[in-house]
Protein backbone atom coordinates (compact mmCIF):
# COMPACT_ATOMS: atom_id res chain seq x y z
CA UNK A 1 0.00 0.00 0.00
CA UNK A 2 2.90 2.38 -0.89
CA UNK A 3 0.89 4.51 -2.55
CA UNK A 4 -1.63 5.10 -0.16
CA UNK A 5 -1.18 8.95 0.82
CA UNK A 6 -2.30 8.66 4.66
CA UNK A 7 0.15 6.01 5.00
CA UNK A 8 3.41 8.57 3.84
CA UNK A 9 2.13 11.67 6.32
CA UNK A 10 3.80 11.44 9.91
CA UNK A 11 1.41 10.08 12.60
CA UNK A 12 1.23 13.37 14.13
CA UNK A 13 -1.09 14.76 11.46
CA UNK A 14 -3.02 11.98 11.01
CA UNK A 15 -6.84 11.85 12.04
CA UNK A 16 -7.43 9.08 14.29
CA UNK A 17 -9.38 7.11 11.86
CA UNK A 18 -6.98 7.97 9.30
CA UNK A 19 -4.51 5.43 10.76
CA UNK A 20 -6.70 2.46 10.59
CA UNK A 21 -6.00 0.19 7.84
CA UNK A 22 -9.33 -0.95 5.95
CA UNK A 23 -7.87 -4.78 5.92
CA UNK A 24 -7.97 -4.51 9.70
CA UNK A 25 -11.53 -3.48 10.00
CA UNK A 26 -13.61 -6.38 10.53
CA UNK A 27 -17.18 -4.76 9.17
CA UNK A 28 -15.01 -4.75 6.18
CA UNK A 29 -13.81 -8.22 6.03
CA UNK A 30 -16.99 -9.69 6.48
CA UNK A 31 -18.43 -7.73 3.99
CA UNK A 32 -15.62 -9.32 1.51
CA UNK A 33 -16.88 -12.64 3.33
CA UNK A 34 -20.21 -11.99 2.37
CA UNK A 35 -19.82 -11.14 -0.94
CA UNK A 36 -17.54 -14.25 -1.49
CA UNK A 37 -20.09 -16.39 -0.20
CA UNK A 38 -22.56 -14.94 -2.24
CA UNK A 39 -20.45 -15.72 -5.27
CA UNK A 40 -19.91 -19.23 -4.59
CA UNK A 41 -23.19 -19.41 -3.71
CA UNK A 42 -24.11 -18.51 -7.25
CA UNK A 43 -21.83 -20.56 -8.74
CA UNK A 44 -22.48 -23.97 -7.18
CA UNK A 45 -26.41 -23.61 -6.24
CA UNK A 46 -27.62 -20.93 -8.99
CA UNK A 47 -29.82 -18.18 -9.10
CA UNK A 48 -33.00 -19.82 -8.55
CA UNK A 49 -33.45 -19.27 -4.81
CA UNK A 50 -31.02 -16.52 -3.20
CA UNK A 51 -29.81 -17.73 0.07
CA UNK A 52 -32.09 -15.99 1.93
CA UNK A 53 -34.91 -17.91 0.24
CA UNK A 54 -32.33 -21.32 0.84
CA UNK A 55 -32.78 -20.31 4.49
CA UNK A 56 -36.53 -19.95 4.10
CA UNK A 57 -36.82 -23.22 2.59
CA UNK A 58 -34.44 -25.46 5.30
CA UNK A 59 -36.18 -23.54 7.89
CA UNK A 60 -39.41 -24.11 7.37
CA UNK A 61 -38.54 -28.05 6.20
CA UNK A 62 -37.01 -28.40 9.71
CA UNK A 63 -40.10 -26.83 11.72
CA UNK A 64 -42.79 -27.33 9.07
CA UNK A 65 -46.15 -25.22 10.08
CA UNK A 66 -43.85 -22.49 11.73
CA UNK A 67 -45.36 -19.08 10.91
CA UNK A 68 -43.29 -15.87 9.10
CA UNK A 69 -42.85 -14.23 12.58
CA UNK A 70 -41.42 -17.09 13.99
CA UNK A 71 -39.19 -17.96 10.88
CA UNK A 72 -38.00 -14.34 10.29
CA UNK A 73 -36.58 -14.27 14.17
CA UNK A 74 -34.77 -18.15 13.58
CA UNK A 75 -32.90 -16.83 10.46
CA UNK A 76 -32.05 -13.77 11.40
CA UNK A 77 -33.82 -11.82 9.15
CA UNK A 78 -36.47 -8.47 9.17
CA UNK A 79 -40.10 -9.25 9.30
CA UNK A 80 -40.70 -7.63 6.18
CA UNK A 81 -38.35 -9.32 4.24
CA UNK A 82 -39.14 -12.56 5.19
CA UNK A 83 -42.88 -11.97 4.72
CA UNK A 84 -42.04 -10.85 1.09
CA UNK A 85 -39.61 -13.86 0.49
CA UNK A 86 -42.18 -16.13 1.36
CA UNK A 87 -44.56 -14.11 -0.61
CA UNK A 88 -42.13 -14.50 -3.61
CA UNK A 89 -41.76 -18.58 -2.74
CA UNK A 90 -45.47 -19.12 -2.42
CA UNK A 91 -46.03 -17.73 -6.00
CA UNK A 92 -43.10 -19.76 -7.48
CA UNK A 93 -45.32 -22.73 -5.89
CA UNK A 94 -42.28 -23.60 -3.19
CA UNK A 95 -44.25 -23.47 -0.19
CA UNK A 96 -47.97 -22.66 0.70
CA UNK A 97 -48.85 -20.16 3.35
CA UNK A 98 -51.64 -21.18 4.78
CA UNK A 99 -54.09 -19.49 7.76
CA UNK A 100 -53.00 -20.68 11.22
CA UNK A 101 -55.26 -23.37 12.99
CA UNK A 102 -53.80 -21.25 16.31
CA UNK A 103 -53.96 -17.44 15.34
CA UNK A 104 -56.01 -16.70 11.87
CA UNK A 105 -53.68 -13.27 11.59
CA UNK A 106 -50.67 -15.21 11.68
CA UNK A 107 -49.39 -17.76 8.23
CA UNK A 108 -48.29 -20.98 8.87
CA UNK A 109 -46.06 -21.98 6.29
CA UNK A 110 -44.89 -25.61 4.88
CA UNK A 111 -43.04 -26.54 1.88
CA UNK A 112 -44.40 -27.66 -1.62
CA UNK A 113 -43.15 -31.03 -2.76
CA UNK A 114 -41.86 -28.62 -5.52
CA UNK A 115 -39.82 -26.84 -2.67
CA UNK A 116 -38.96 -30.05 -0.78
CA UNK A 117 -37.74 -31.19 -4.42
CA UNK A 118 -35.73 -28.36 -5.10
CA UNK A 119 -34.31 -28.03 -1.43
CA UNK A 120 -33.06 -31.91 -1.99
CA UNK A 121 -31.78 -31.26 -5.75
CA UNK A 122 -29.56 -28.22 -4.16
CA UNK A 123 -28.14 -30.16 -1.31
CA UNK A 124 -24.74 -31.48 -3.44
CA UNK A 125 -24.60 -27.70 -4.21
CA UNK A 126 -24.95 -26.04 -1.42
CA UNK A 127 -22.39 -29.08 0.35
CA UNK A 128 -19.77 -28.09 -2.78
CA UNK A 129 -20.15 -24.63 -1.52
CA UNK A 130 -19.21 -24.91 2.35
CA UNK A 131 -15.81 -27.30 0.86
CA UNK A 132 -14.73 -24.32 -1.58
CA UNK A 133 -15.11 -21.80 1.30
CA UNK A 134 -13.64 -23.81 3.66
CA UNK A 135 -10.90 -25.37 1.22
CA UNK A 136 -8.29 -23.00 2.08
CA UNK A 137 -8.32 -23.84 5.84
CA UNK A 138 -6.68 -27.13 7.13
CA UNK A 139 -9.35 -28.92 9.15
CA UNK A 140 -8.31 -27.66 12.71
CA UNK A 141 -8.98 -24.02 11.46
CA UNK A 142 -12.08 -25.09 9.97
CA UNK A 143 -13.48 -25.89 13.11
CA UNK A 144 -11.69 -22.90 14.90
CA UNK A 145 -13.08 -20.66 12.14
CA UNK A 146 -16.39 -21.84 12.37
CA UNK A 147 -16.33 -22.16 16.20
CA UNK A 148 -15.25 -18.49 16.41
CA UNK A 149 -18.10 -17.39 14.04
CA UNK A 150 -20.32 -18.65 15.59
CA UNK A 151 -19.13 -17.17 18.78
CA UNK A 152 -19.18 -13.87 17.60
CA UNK A 153 -22.76 -13.84 15.80
CA UNK A 154 -23.72 -15.36 19.65
CA UNK A 155 -22.12 -12.76 21.24
CA UNK A 156 -22.83 -9.74 19.10
CA UNK A 157 -27.26 -10.76 18.34
CA UNK A 158 -28.45 -8.17 20.26
CA UNK A 159 -26.53 -5.66 17.77
CA UNK A 160 -28.02 -6.85 14.66
CA UNK A 161 -31.88 -4.92 13.33
CA UNK A 162 -33.41 -8.87 12.83
CA UNK A 163 -31.70 -10.93 15.97
CA UNK A 164 -32.14 -14.47 15.99
CA UNK A 165 -34.82 -15.89 18.10
CA UNK A 166 -34.88 -19.02 19.42
CA UNK A 167 -38.02 -21.98 18.70
CA UNK A 168 -36.74 -22.76 22.23
CA UNK A 169 -36.94 -19.85 23.97
CA UNK A 170 -39.71 -19.55 26.66
CA UNK A 171 -42.77 -17.79 24.87
CA UNK A 172 -41.02 -17.79 21.19
CA UNK A 173 -42.66 -20.65 19.84
CA UNK A 174 -45.67 -19.94 17.57
CA UNK A 175 -45.89 -23.30 16.01
CA UNK A 176 -49.41 -24.80 15.94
Amino acid sequence: MANNPLKQQSPQTLEPWTSLDLFDQPGHLLRRAHQIALGVYADKVGQEVSPREYAILKMIHETPGIDQVSLSGLIGVDTSSTALSAAKLAQRGLIKRSSSTKDKRQLSLTLTRKGLTWLHKTAQGVQSMKEVLMSSLDPKEQELFLDLLKKFVHINNSESRAPYISLKKEGATRLD
